[in-house]
């Protein structure tokens, strides 16, 4: 089921004209949900028209078209022009194609080739971040299956968006990777559908904690001690997965944050990803001026919870793999 079919406009009294898309457009961007479902299913046709021009028949075309619907679902607020919201769709289509041609069959995510920039206090997300409709998606996501939880995260909220950093951060297969993407879609489109009038997750505060909590991290690597409510959220069952991990043996994160301060390595926090059961901290890295082995210029933390506590931590370098 694609995600921006829903309930028929001519569900709609005969007597009252359909909205007309600026009007659509004001309401989505006011925090209704079912406007913009309305604006997606009007555009279907021709978002589509746009992928099967530029990618042929094929499930690339299809997958071009649902990461339209999803980058509307998040950046619905961008528009400046509302009756040409059709344009707006379509354009973000053709981008996705493109990308899609240029990489191979390998896109990134929403928002283009790099993570966008978090400084700048216009950036879509923020203007996004102010409706209901943030906090909507983002409740559907965290319904979904673990695993399809994480890779959509990774793909459309996170700067680890291609499908071989994917891969590499989940240590799964490329091809797994897809396969759990279109199920994820699949999915969400029938959550979307039925949890739209409900309560939802604040997920500014969300991330807000999150952000909170990595800075606090990093605060007492600095100091060289962590505080005792940091301490608390990993608990001795922890686990470190992949490849700074040693089987068998577990491994906190804390001593090698240790390790690297007496080396003068800082991380220093670029972005946070934050739901009930998934945070995903983005850190820049920094080494001292000419250090012979220099670390990697970035990581991220990949953190499965329960009841706030850390069950795996996953530190990934994000970039191209093999």
């Amino acid at each position: 089921m694609s995600l921006y079919r829903v309930a028929p406009e001519e569900s709609a009294p005969m007597t009252a004209p359909p909205p007309a898309d600026d009007e659509l457009t004001r309401r989505a961007q006011a925090g209704e949900t079912g406007a913009l479902g309305l604006l997606l299913a009007r555009h279907q046709a021709p978002m589509r028209a746009v992928a099967l021009s530029l990618l042929g028949h094929g499930p690339d075309a299809e997958d071009a078209v649902q990461d339209a619907a999803l980058t509307a679902l998040r950046r619905i607020g961008d528009v400046r022009d509302p009756a040409a919201v059709g344009a707006w769709l379509r354009a973000i289509v053709r981008n996705n194609s493109r990308m899609r041609l240029r990489a191979g069959q390998e896109t990134p995510g929403l928002d283009g080739p790099h993570p966008p920039c978090r400084s700048v206090a216009s950036q879509p997300e923020r203007v996004v971040d102010q409706h209901a409709m943030r906090d909507w998606i983002r409740d559907a996501v965290e319904r979904l299956p673990e695993p399809l939880r994480l890779v959509v995260m990774l793909r459309h909220f996170s700067g680890v968006t291609s499908y071989r950093e994917i891969a590499h951060a989940c240590d799964i297969p490329v091809g797994t990777v897809r396969s759990r993407l279109n199920q994820a879609r699949s999915k969400l489109s029938q959550l979307l559908l039925t949890t739209a009038t409900q309560s939802h997750d604040d997920v500014s505060r969300l991330t807000e904690d999150s952000r909170r909590e990595a800075e606090a991290t990093l605060e007492g690597a600095r100091r060289g001690r962590q505080p005792r409510e940091i301490l608390e959220l990993w608990p001795a069952e922890t686990r470190l997965l992949g490849v700074l991990s040693t089987p068998g043996e577990r491994c906190h994160p804390f001593p090698a944050m240790r390790r690297n301060r007496e080396k003068g390595v800082t991380q220093r926090l670029r972005h946070v990803v934050a739901s009930r059961t998934v945070t995903i901290w983005e850190m820049d890295v920094i080494s001292p001026a000419g250090a012979p082995d220099p670390c990697p210029p970035a990581l991220t933390w990949l953190m499965v919870r329960r009841d706030r506590r850390v069950q795996t931590l996953r530190v990934v370098f994000p970039g191209p793999q093999g």
